[in-house]
């Protein structure tokens, strides 16, 4: 609606509208009724903090109807700007005419009191109005944002790779099929199995898991591109850490070997990180109470930390001397548990590690293989408190390399050849990582679910 004043142009100026009256739209979060006048505290959405009206009965003469409009109420307030730099608000608007848009009954669940993730998680259309997802969502704008402004600013081309897919570039194998059958009456082979080939796209399709594959492909043209966009994995996982749909940003970098792969992904994490702190100062500070005592702190000390390296072997070395009893005993050739992660960057190291030089076997088929046929050019971030944040590698550039380990894999080889062909024609050494959006929010907020990061999460048995 036209001549609206958002809140936080309020925050931002005061003074600039304390001449004449102002509109303003937003929801009542709570109204307090002092019998010759009343408090309300209105919310809009532009700004963490609410706005104070001050209602009297002599200014408004639909008073005793707006004490039943009821929280959640969507109302729009007309009146005076005062500032008080005395009292506990920095202002406050004297009402002289409220229009109540929408109005909201006695049930309206979010109430005045703490409630808990778990029931808010119970209202997704509704939690946006609470104080944590005010921040949590808030925050998540801003990292999108600084994510691309920081490739942009390094001359990255954002590439929009497809959602459907016709391969598994992780080797997860658990993905979810797109199709166009009757379910009732799929089209069957001879065999009675499925047959795609009569499907909308003449073979089986899936929802991608990574944008990494078509990124390469960018990338052999682009030279620095990313990606970053929705993928879905199919796990029947119900932990905290783990979505069915997720976003996911993937940088590919041509000319570049593991180390800049390295430089990238810290740089990157640095400047987000710090950038975030910078734009969301009143968000961090509910954060740093409610959610998580000491989080700017540790926030501020990665921004400020040197990111050791270590290989995995090392990294075996030490978990094997540590007097810690480990869940998962560490040995050579099996994958880092989150337990094993957390060790190492925290007791260890005290601070981010950069872990190197995976065994073959445990990565993904596209990574370089290493001089001594056992490892690979991989590297996982570890950061405190999480463990993993950040998985990338060089990718082998070699055709006849790549092509070998799809067989010994058992790999369909045909579903890969316009990607051996990008090794055939002008390869270059390249490589990058990909970062769980989700994951980075979980850790600058100190949330513990990743539901409570997502607008409507898709989870094992839950979609709204």
């Amino acid at each position: 609606m036209e001549n609206l004043v958002y809140i936080s142009d309020i925050y931002r100026e005061p003074e600039a509208y304390t001449e004449g009256e102002i509109r303003v739209g937003g929801w009542q979060r709570t109204l307090r009724d002092q019998k010759s006048f009343a408090f309300l505290d209105l919310r809009d959405g532009t700004d963490f903090r609410g706005l104070q009206i001050i209602l009297t009965p002599e200014a408004l003469e639909n008073y005793k109807e707006l004490a039943h409009a009821g929280n959640g109420a969507a109302l729009i307030c007309t009146g005076s700007l005062k500032l008080t730099p005395e009292g506990k608000q920095p202002f406050e608007l004297h009402a002289s005419k409220v229009e109540i848009e929408g109005k909201s009954p006695a049930d309206y669940p979010l109430q005045p009191k703490r409630h808990s993730p778990e029931f808010l998680r119970t209202i997704p259309h509704l939690r946006p109005r609470s104080n944590l997802f005010q921040a949590v969502f808030r925050l998540r704008s801003v990292l999108a944002f600084t994510l691309h402004e920081f490739f942009q600013k390094r001359g990255f081309v954002y590439a929009q790779t497809p959602i459907i897919s016709f391969s598994d570039g992780e080797g997860a194998g658990e993905m979810f099929t797109v199709t166009n059958f009757d379910l009732n009456h799929p089209a069957k082979t001879d065999k009675g199995e499925v047959d795609f080939s009569e499907d909308f796209f003449a073979r089986k399709a899936q929802l991608t898991v990574t944008g990494q594959m078509e990124g390469e492909a960018m990338a052999q043209a682009f030279r620095n591109i990313y990606t970053f966009g929705p993928t879905f994995r199919a796990e029947n996982s119900n932990t905290v850490r783990h979505a069915a749909e997720f976003w996911m940003l993937e940088p590919e970098l041509a000319f570049a070997d593991l180390d800049d792969v390295i430089a990238c992904a810290e740089d990157m994490l640095k400047y987000t990180i710090k950038h975030a702190l910078e734009a969301c100062p009143v968000e961090f500070e509910f954060f740093n109470n409610f959610v998580e005592k000491g989080l700017i702190e540790r926030l501020e000390k990665l921004v400020n930390a040197e990111f050791v390296r270590m290989t995995y072997t090392e990294a075996i070395a030490e978990l094997k001397k540590a007097e810690t009893e480990f869940s998962y005993l560490p040995e050579w050739g099996d994958d880092l548990q989150s337990e094993h992660e957390r060790y190492i960057c925290e007791k260890v190291i005290d601070g981010p590690v950069f872990v190197t030089d995976y065994p073959k076997d445990i990565k993904a088929f596209y990574m370089k293989q290493n001089e001594d046929g056992k490892t690979v050019a991989a590297t996982d971030l570890l950061v405190p408190y999480v463990g993993e944040i950040i998985g990338g590698s060089q990718r082998e550039e070699s055709e006849e390399k790549l092509r070998a380990r799809i067989r010994e894999l058992g790999m369909k080889e045909s579903e890969y050849e316009w990607y051996l062909a990008l090794r055939r024609y002008g390869s270059t050494r390249h490589g990058g990582f990909g970062l769980g959006f989700e994951r980075l929010l979980m850790y600058l907020t100190g949330v513990k679910n990743i539901r409570d990061v997502q607008i409507f999460p898709r989870t094992k048995g839950f979609c709204i």
